[in-house]
Parts: C-alpha cells; sequence; structure tokens
C-alpha cells in the first residue's frame, strides 16, 4: 500500500480529533472560538465577550469578568471531519485548568493578539505544548487593528517560540520551500519535486518539526475559514488501540448538583452501565456542546465525554490501559487563610472545600492540628475571588479571607543519602534513598539503583509507590520539597515480619533523615513580568524594581510610554501591583505570571517568623524505629547510622570509598573470619548496648569470658537450620512446597540426613508451629538429626537464636538460614553462619564425595547436645 493510500485510508476514517484552544488573557480566544461554532454551523449566531452572550462562556462569573475561568468542550464537524473544541482559560490565576486539558489534546491551536505579541504566559503554554509533545498551529488574531505587519509579527514567533513558524495562507511556493527547511529530508524531496505534498506537511506538522501560523481576525471571521480547511487538510485521527483506556482531564457539576466526569476514551469504547472503577458505573454518557448536551449510547476511541455516576476519580487519573497518573507541571504558589463569617461553621467549609477539591485537586485544603485555621492554595487573586463566590452561590456560605502569601519550598544544596528504619515488635524495614538536588523546574523525579538480589522487585515498586504517595515537606519551615531526585539505592525486609505498612514508614523516614543531614536550602517563586509606565514615574516604578530584588530590560520606549520586562520574586510582584496605580497615577499596567522556584533572598527572615521545629514534628519524624528485648525505641536522625543494619550506598565524588560493613545475605559459602568480624560489628551497635544495659555486668562478663575460651577449643560441631526458610530458598523444594508444604518438609528431612552423614555434625532443623493453637516445643530425632517444631507464638529464628546461645559455650555452633537479620543475631551470639545457597553447594559438594564421605560417616558417632535442650526448655515451661 503506497504511502498516499495510508494517507487516505487514515483520513476515511477520521472522525474524532481533540483540539484545544490556548491563549494568553485578550488574545480573542473565546472570539475565535465563536467563529469556529459559527461557520461549522454549531450555532446560529454569533456571541460575544463583552456582550455576555458567547456560547461557551455561560457561567455567571465568566460573563461578569468577561474571561474564561473553566474548561469548555464544543463538538464540531467540518467537511465531514468531527471536532472536539476544548476552550481553555487564559487568565494566570486558571493556568492549571488549562494544564488539565493537555493531556487529552490530539492538536493545539494558540491564538496571539497582534497588539501584544508574545507575551509571558504564551511562553508558559509553549513550554507545556513541548513538554506533553502536542502538534500546533498558531493564529495570530486582531490583525485588523495591528500596529505590526505580518512580516514583523512571524519574525517574532520565530525568535520568541520557534524557527519552524510558517505562515500557511495563501499557500505558494515559498510557504513550501519554508517548511522543507524544518527537515533535511523535506529539503531533498523538495529539491527534487519543486514543491511538497500535503500528507508530507501533515508529518511535519504532526512531529511538531512545523507550527502552521494563519493571521486573521477572528471578530470579522477574516482568516478562519482558511484555518478550518487548514485543520481539515493537515490533522489526522492518532491510531488507538482495543483496548479500553481512559484519561480524566476535568471534574464538574451540572445544574442538579450531579457529578460529572470528563474524560478522553483512548482505546476501545465505553458503554453505558459499564462498570469503571471499584462499584461505580457510567450512568450516562454526555457528548457537550456549550451548555447543552446529547447522550451516548457509548463513546469510542477519540471521543470526549462527560460520565454521570463516577464518584471518586480525580483530573489526571486514568481507567484501563491508562494506569499511571499525570502530574501537573503548575502548581498553586499562593496560600490563602479562609474564615466563616459571623459565626460560621468551620468544619462545614472545611466540607465544601473539599468538595470543590474534588474537581480542582490543586486546591490543597488544610486544617490545622488544633482544627482552628483553614488554608487553601491558590494561584492568584483573582481565583480566590471566584473561589468565595463559587462558596457563596454553591453552598451559600459568606467567608472571608486574608491577604494570602506565596508558597515557599525546600531543595538541597548537594546530593545526600537518608536511612529510614521501622522495626517495632514484629515489624520491620529498612530504606536507603538519595535525595538530589535538580535544575529550577524540575519538581520531583523517582528512580531506583538498588539490585532484585538484594532487595525483591515487588519491594521496590512497593517503596516507588510510598514515595510518589504523598508530597514530603522540608526540615527547615516544613514547606513542600521540589526540584529533587529521590532514588531508592537499598532496603531490606524480613521474610515472615514485613508488612506494605513498613516500607511506607520507613521511606517516609528515609526521606526525611536525609534532608536533616543534608544542606536544605529555601526556594520562592519568581515571576517575569510586563510593566507599560508612563516616563515621568519610570525612575521611581525603576526603584521599586530594585526594591524587590528584580531584575529588568528596557524592551521598549516610545514618547509617553516605556516598556520594562524582566524577573522578580512574586511576592514583591504583588506588593508592586498594589501600589503601582499610586506610583504611576494610574497609568501604569503590569502583567506577571509564575516562572521557577529559586534560592529565597531572606531566608532568615521568613524561617524565623515560621518557627518551625524539624525535631518536634510528630508527624513527620526524622528519626527511626529500632528494637531491643522486644520492644521498639525511637533513635534520632543523628544517631541512626549507629545502628542501621544496612551500610550507606552513596559515596561522594570527592570522597574517597572507605570500607563499611556489609551484610551478604545471599553468600554462596561460609563465612570467614574476616566478614564475621564485620557483621559482630554491626551486631555490636544494633543490640550489644542493649543487651548491656538490661543484663547483670558480671554475669555478661562471665558469658562473654567462657564464649572466648570455648571457640579456642576443639569442640564438636553443631549446626542449626531454619527449616522454612531453606524451603523457600532453594528451588527444588519451592516447587514441591506449592502444591505440598508437609512433602516439602519430609524432602528437606532427608537432605539434612544425609548432609549430616557427610558432615559429622550434630544436626537440628527447626520449623516454625508458632501458629498453631496450644502448642508446645516438640523436639524428636530422626534417623540422625534432631527436628524441632516452635511452640505457639515462637518463630524459628527466636528459638535458634535462645539455642544458639544455650550451646556457644560447649559446640562451634553454625545457622543456616539466608535471613541477613537472624545471621546477624546468630553472629551476635558467638555462631558460624551460612547462607541457603551455601548449604545447597555444600551439599552438592558433599554428595559428590560418594562413598568416601559415606564410608567416613559408618565409622564415626557424633555429639548430642539433646539434654541440654531438654533441660532449658523444661526452664522455659
Amino acid at each position: 500500500m503506497t504511502a498516499s493510500e495510508t494517507q487516505s485510508g487514515t483520513r476515511a476514517r477520521e472522525t474524532q480529533i481533540a483540539l484545544g484552544l490556548l491563549a494568553h488573557v485578550d488574545a480573542g480566544k473565546t472570539t475565535l472560538s465563536e467563529g469556529l461554532l459559527y461557520l461549522s454551523g454549531a450555532i446560529r449566531k454569533r456571541g460575544r465577550v463583552d456582550h455576555g452572550d458567547s456560547a461557551l462562556d455561560y457561567d455567571r462569573q465568566e460573563q461578569a469578568r468577561g474571561i474564561t475561568i473553566y474548561a469548555k468542550e464544543a463538538y464540531i464537524t467540518h467537511h465531514g471531519h468531527g471536532y472536539t473544541l476544548l476552550d481553555t482559560p487564559g487568565h494566570v490565576d486558571f493556568s492549571a485548568e488549562m494544564e488539565r486539558t493537555l493531556s487529552v489534546l490530539d492538536y493545539a491551536l494558540v491564538v496571539i493578539s497582534a497588539l501584544d505579541g508574545v507575551q509571558a504566559h504564551t511562553r508558559t503554554i509553549w513550554q507545556l505544548l513541548d513538554r506533553y509533545q502536542i502538534p500546533t498551529f498558531i493564529f495570530v488574531n486582531k490583525m485588523d487593528i495591528a500596529h505590526d505587519s505580518k512580516e514583523e509579527l512571524l519574525a517574532e514567533l520565530q525568535q520568541e517560540l520557534d524557527p519552524h513558524c510558517v505562515q500557511f495562507y495563501p499557500h505558494n511556493d515559498a510557504r513550501d520551500e519554508e517548511a522543507a527547511l524544518c527537515d533535511d529530508d523535506m529539503l531533498e524531496r523538495f529539491l527534487a519535486q519543486g514543491s511538497l505534498q500535503e500528507e508530507q506537511l501533515t508529518a511535519l506538522i504532526r512531529e511538531r518539526r512545523l507550527f502552521p501560523v494563519f493571521f486573521g481576525s477572528a471578530l470579522r471571521l477574516d482568516g478562519v475559514e482558511a484555518l478550518l480547511d487548514a485543520l481539515d487538510a493537515h490533522t489526522c485521527m492518532p491510531e488507538y488501540p482495543e483496548v479500553f483506556g481512559a484519561r480524566i482531564f476535568k471534574v464538574s457539576s451540572d445544574e442538579q448538583g450531579n457529578r460529572l466526569t470528563h474524560l478522553k476514551i483512548t482505546g476501545g469504547s465505553l458503554r453505558v452501565k459499564t462498570r469503571l472503577y471499584q462499584e461505580e458505573k457510567a450512568d450516562q454518557l454526555r457528548r457537550y456542546c456549550g451548555r447543552g448536551y446529547e447522550m451516548l449510547p457509548e463513546a469510542s476511541a477519540g471521543m470526549i465525554v462527560a460520565v454521570k455516576g463516577l464518584r471518586s476519580l480525580y483530573p489526571g487519573e486514568g481507567l484501563g490501559a491508562e494506569s499511571e497518573a499525570i502530574h501537573p507541571v503548575l502548581t498553586p504558589y499562593m496560600t490563602y487563610q479562609l474564615y466563616p463569617v459571623s459565626g460560621g461553621d468551620l468544619t462545614q467549609l472545611t466540607t465544601a472545600c473539599r468538595q470543590l477539591a474534588q474537581e480542582d485537586p490543586l486546591l490543597h485544603v488544610t486544617l490545622s492540628a488544633d482544627q482552628k485555621q483553614l488554608h487553601l492554595q491558590l494561584m492568584g487573586e483573582i481565583q480566590c475571588e471566584v473561589l468565595l463566590q463559587q462558596l457563596k452561590d454553591r453552598f451559600g456560605m459568606e467567608v472571608r479571607v486574608d491577604e494570602g502569601s506565596v508558597l515557599y519550598k525546600e531543595t538541597l544544596a548537594e546530593p545526600v543519602e537518608g536511612v529510614g528504619h521501622f522495626e517495632p515488635l514484629r515489624h520491620y524495614a529498612e530504606v536507603h534513598v538519595l535525595l538530589e538536588p535538580l535544575p529550577p523546574g524540575s519538581g520531583i523525579e523517582v528512580a531506583s539503583r538498588c539490585s532484585q538480589d538484594v532487595l525483591a522487585a515487588s519491594w521496590q515498586r512497593l517503596i516507588l509507590s510510598h514515595i510518589c504517595e504523598k508530597e514530603h515537606v522540608g526540615v527547615l519551615g516544613g514547606f513542600l520539597i521540589s526540584d529533587l531526585r529521590i532514588t531508592l539505592l537499598s532496603g531490606k525486609a524480613h521474610l515472615k515480619h514485613t508488612e506494605g505498612g513498613d516500607f511506607r514508614e520507613a521511606v517516609y523516614r528515609a526521606i526525611r533523615q536525609g534532608l536533616r543531614r543534608g544542606k536544605s536550602v529555601l526556594l520562592e517563586p519568581y515571576g517575569s513580568f510586563r510593566l507599560e509606565v508612563n516616563e515621568e514615574s519610570l525612575s521611581r516604578v525603576i526603584y521599586e524594581i530594585e526594591r524587590i530584588d528584580g531584575q529588568f530590560q528596557l524592551q521598549a520606549s516610545d514618547p509617553g510610554m516605556s516598556v520594562l520586562s524582566g524577573s522578580a520574586p512574586l511576592a514583591g510582584l504583588q506588593k508592586l501591583a498594589r501600589e503601582l496605580p499610586s506610583h504611576t497615577r494610574g497609568r501604569g499596567r503590569l502583567y506577571h505570571t509564575f516562572d521557577r522556584y529559586l534560592p529565597c533572598r531572606h531566608a532568615q527572615d521568613v524561617l524565623e517568623a515560621r518557627a518551625y521545629d524539624c525535631d518536634r514534628d510528630v508527624q513527620e519524624p526524622c528519626g527511626s524505629i529500632f528494637c531491643a528485648q522486644g520492644a521498639g525505641f525511637y533513635v534520632p536522625w543523628d544517631e541512626v547510622e549507629n545502628y542501621m543494619h544496612l551500610p550507606y550506598a552513596y559515596v561522594p565524588e570527592q570522597e574517597a570509598p572507605s570500607p563499611r560493613p556489609h551484610v551478604d545475605a545471599r553468600s554462596s559459602s561460609r563465612s570467614t573470619p574476616a566478614s564475621d568480624e564485620e557483621l559482630e560489628a554491626i551486631f555490636a551497635r544494633t543490640y550489644g548496648t542493649k543487651k548491656k544495659k538490661v543484663s547483670d555486668r558480671e554475669s555478661y562478663a562471665r558469658h562473654e569470658q567462657q564464649r572466648a575460651s570455648a571457640q579456642t577449643r576443639l569442640l564438636p560441631e553443631c549446626l542449626l537450620v531454619d527449616g522454612y526458610n531453606i524451603i523457600h530458598d532453594w528451588e527444588e523444594l519451592q516447587t514441591i512446597a506449592v502444591s505440598d508444604l508437609a512433602a516439602a518438609r519430609h524432602r528437606l528431612i532427608d537432605l539434612m540426613c544425609s548432609y549430616q552423614g557427610y558432615r559429622r555434625c550434630t544436626l537440628i532443623l527447626v520449623f516454625d508451629a508458632y501458629q498453631v493453637k496450644d502448642q508446645g516445643t516438640t523436639m524428636q530425632q530422626v534417623d540422625n538429626i534432631y527436628v524441632v517444631y516452635t511452640k505457639t507464638a515462637q518463630t524459628a529464628d527466636s528459638y535458634i537464636e535462645q539455642a544458639t546461645h544455650r550451646l556457644a559455650e560447649e559446640y562451634r555452633v553454625s545457622v543456616a538460614t539466608s535471613d541477613g537479620l537472624e545471621q546477624l543475631i546468630a553472629i551476635g551470639q558467638g555462631a558460624m553462619r551460612i547462607s541457603a545457597r551455601g548449604l545447597r553447594e555444600e551439599l552438592i559438594r558433599l554428595r559428590a564425595q560418594g562413598e568416601e564421605a559415606a564410608s567416613a560417616y559408618r565409622s564415626s558417632g557424633f555429639s548430642q547436645p539433646l539434654a541440654e535442650l531438654r533441660n532449658w526448655e523444661k526452664e522455659d515451661s
């Protein structure tokens, strides 16, 4: 099939294109949307923003303010091709609403005013389109009243946005030549053919290597028809998979108060009454066109519909194949405190705000610990005013608000490793993470460098999900952290005692401990601004910009007026905006938009006013929980390294690696004296101090002396084997255990009998029976080994720890297990350790010796510590 045939076949199936309209405020975006609706036949009469009768801005606050506040949908057709228009807000305060629609767009149409040119918010929109990789058309509006020519405006677009912005109408050879310069292959084709085919231009647009530009006037419908024709010719519907998927971008309420979930079908189809989430079904499928809508029995891939019946899903989440949530780039940078008026109920106000937060998750409703202060995070004053009006109209609540303050954030100046340990009784988890600073505006990134030999993949996935499930706060002022990469370095779980919640506690504490160890930096929001000021006030305004630590340059100077542009802290810009009328006698105009977070220049003043003590924050602890003598105890952040069970995994590049104790839980051979000394050091840091505190000093000293003396004498060997640990480690036993655990247990007993014959040692095989009701410790001799079943509430590792302690003075005790913590305990009791893998390899090696080992066994006997074990079992009972 030729390329043209493929293109033709694709066009024949195209019925759904999601087209977003984006612009800076007052660029004429809503007027253009009215023109598109009118020319496509969706409306019979065009409305106007200044008249308050536009088809898409029908909300009362939108009509009163003359701006778009909420994203709206409208379905239109043109020459047999279907488009869902998404009209987005242009005001900076509602840019988060605009960004949410980007996740469902196939193409974008950016509207630029010929009077204002490329504004700061226009550049923000362009950066977001690049991040989401959305093919883009550009419409330069208000050409009927423009001061600059098309050539001058096009040059500005190429300089400020992208060099590949090309004027598309009227069609001529110059257009094809400019488009061919965007791609080397297309340039060769143009030189060979003298022109470019329409499908070749379409491919360049889809791959974001070409950005068509149209000039006109939306109010007069100049250029709008040409724009629609170009959309027909140069857009194509993406290929969607057969499996169902959907992406949610908006939550709203209809006039009856029903919750509507707006989503795009990204695969398969969706029918009415289909169960989508838990017990929630799609009761209705609505396709909106402004205020009105039509009911659909089924929605196919590419369609944007509003679903009635879903109650638990939020913007950014996905359904079906769209499993991963999308996190926005633009986030609020202001916080406001709300107060009920005249004795209102703060609890009811909190409930209402949380209901609004379901529609806009970035509101971040926060109620103080004493439940006396309610805070919301917003993008600016206009959004705050709209929110107050919503509370009044929808919930009948009169609310006042403070002046607001900027939201500070925290980051790190250099990489640091954080350690978190959570080990109350019968729980266990340890996590090591690396915190690395990223460039401004990067947000939070999550990665893993942990080997699956150290920690299973399932545990790693759980840890990464815990990192992402909440917004972590810093240690300077309790502000949210940003511009950091959090990398999982290593971790440790217990075979029996680790639960999912243990890793949540450990990773939270690891992040906090890392922040506490590192060099934290306070960040504040900076914004880009454009300031138009009369000449007689210029010097005063420049003084004010410098006073708020702003940087600026003189962009233009006309007789009587000057234009300044630059960046400054948003807190200062907001203050300047309030004072500007008095500084300029009402003739100055300031436009500003959020840019990024940068180090705060007055951090000490901010932190003193905040008065935050991270070490007293019980909700966000920096220390860890360890266990000794059957009880958990809290270890402060600066002492965690003296108790942690895993070594530091990160070594700064400027430092030479220094040897650290390391536990290899999967060692394939018996331990050497050197590695035993390393484990002994870890055990001493973790458990030794606690044991000395609770035991009699003289008795402890005598015990240590006897143990040291025993190790210098030639003593018989005793091997303690953790039975279920071996079963779950050896592949051949795992296979048997899946269908019959008892059979796997008997098979291990046979193998251990064979092993004892080769080794000529006393072998005690221990199995857990701690979950069996009214079970006492049972010990029986099976052939040439002892088999022990522990009593109720006693685990195998606990039994082995006690047995090791009792037998260490008379026997050279070894413990066979791959439980790293159990190995540490055994080493602390003076025993040797061998891993499950090492035991298996030794068994195979000994078997290979055959009759020689069997002959050696038949000519020798073995020691029996059974009496000693039975005696202390009686003492315990």
